[in-house]
């Protein structure tokens, strides 16, 4: 039998997290040709299932919004691949990389180049309490929400309420704060990956109105993208919002322990694996981000106490929608009753 992520043992392994590095850098090397199907096998039914769902429209605005839920998984998929771009381990070359990641990024609503610097910044400072602010979800320890005022503490409570985090949350996300290299203010190459990406944007939707009116907008982009938008926020939330996650202060914080024990390891059917490629895996892939998703089962296949660490199925993970504070005496995770049960 397996431990379960609830596990208070979950975390002492044989080798240590630093060790792991040397371990996994045999798996950084992407394979060019399996790189090429995996973008085809996920754009090209992408794009096929937006002609058939426009097709559908004279037949049917249902069957075409079911269409378009379906085609949501392929979005999902592609937003994948986007990351595995920015991390640099989806082609060899980095040029290459790049371009694909910013052709997708205006499928995904996501300025390539701003995300890609937004997230590096969450891999290198991810679990550090002195760090925190962005390309992570706001996260106060218990003390720092006992000094709240009374409103800022509604604040708080209502921005991790789930329908805020996964309601309200991805369409702000992805449709406005998306529009602004929010962080990266001061970047001008930042703000040109942003305004490009908008550009296109409005471009390629700008196409839809004229040829298509409305319908397409209502019935095809927005559902499918949302509904993407919406997957990739919950899953970002349980990769590392877990109950036995790891934060530390700046002097007590490891770069490789925090990656590797702040991560989840995400247990999806194989269908829902391969369509949020592989990233359910996400304790290796923050310990060593230069590994192709494709590789990341190859690892666990190879060593089985890596899948042993942190493993979460779908009915644990909703328990982790109920967490919103960290306490830094038991290193956990805690919900706000919880908390408020903590002597003062």
């Amino acid at each position: 039998m397996t431990q379960s992520l609830t596990s208070p043992h979950i975390r002492h392994d044989a080798t240590s997290a630093r060790d792991w590095v040397k371990t996994l850098a045999d798996y950084r090397e992407p394979d060019e040709w399996r790189s090429a199907f995996e973008l085809s096998v996920s754009a090209v039914p992408f794009l096929s299932l937006w002609v058939l769902a426009w097709i559908s429209l004279s037949l049917s605005p249902w069957l075409a919004l079911a269409i378009s839920v379906l085609n949501a998984a392929f979005l999902l998929r592609l937003f994948a691949i986007q990351h595995d771009c920015g991390h640099g381990s989806f082609f060899k070359q980095r040029g290459v990389a790049d371009w694909v990641g910013r052709v997708i990024g205006v499928f995904t609503l996501t300025p390539y180049d701003v995300w890609r610097r937004t997230h590096s910044m969450h891999h290198s400072a991810s679990g550090n309490l002195g760090r925190r602010g962005i390309g992570d979800i706001h996260t106060l320890t218990v003390s720092e929400y006992r000094e709240l005022s009374p409103f800022n503490r509604l604040m708080y409570r209502l921005y991790r309420h789930p329908a805020t985090l996964f309601g309200l949350g991805p369409s702000y996300l992805f449709l406005l704060q998306n529009r602004l290299p929010l962080g990266l203010m001061n970047g001008a190459q930042y703000w040109v990956s942003a305004m490009a990406t908008n550009f296109a944007i409005v471009l390629a939707l700008g196409g839809i109105w004229y040829f298509g009116g409305l319908m397409p907008i209502l019935v095809i982009f927005l559902p499918s993208t949302l509904i993407a938008a919406t997957a990739g926020v919950w899953l970002f939330y349980v990769q590392h919002q877990f109950e036995n996650t790891r934060w530390d202060t700046e002097e007590d914080w490891q770069l490789h322990d925090a990656a590797l024990h702040g991560s989840s390891h995400y247990i999806l059917p194989p269908v829902l694996q391969w369509f949020s490629a592989n990233i359910g895996i996400h304790h290796v892939h923050h310990l060593y981000s230069r590994i192709p998703f494709y590789r990341l089962t190859e690892v666990l296949r190879d060593h089985a106490e890596l899948s042993r660490i942190n493993r979460m199925t779908i009915r644990e993970s909703l328990a982790c929608a109920r967490l919103h504070l960290w306490d830094e005496k038991s290193k956990k995770l805690l919900s706000f009753s919880q908390a408020r049960k903590l002597p003062e």
